[in-house]
């Protein structure tokens, strides 16, 4: 052991080789789960793009009628409007 200053004696250290950290060796069962679960994942992705695109189709169609709608709504309004202008002046008319 060697000395350091002049009561102190430094000692080996050992705790660097006790928390060296080892590369793990995958089992073939390991890595045929992992293989599993990487393919439920895809399939999983897949799944979700689809339906993604889907809903975005579906949105975009909404999105559609919804104006559609509207145009409709203001146009039965400006009709009702006039047709009780159209009373109203018949009926001071009368």
């Amino acid at each position: 052991m060697a000395e350091a200053g002049i009561d102190r004696i430094v000692q080996a250290h050992y705790i660097g080789n006790m928390t060296k950290k080892t590369t793990p060796i995958l089992t073939e069962s390991e890595l045929i789960r992992l293989e599993q679960q990487v393919g439920t994942l895809l399939e999983l992705l897949d799944r979700l793009v689809k339906e993604n695109r889907s809903l975005r189709s579906q949105q975009e169609s909404l999105a559609t009628e919804r104006a559609g709608l509207l145009e409709k709504h203001d146009q039965v309004r400006n009709r009702v409007d006039a047709i009780v202008t159209r009373l109203k002046s018949l009926e001071t008319g009368a």
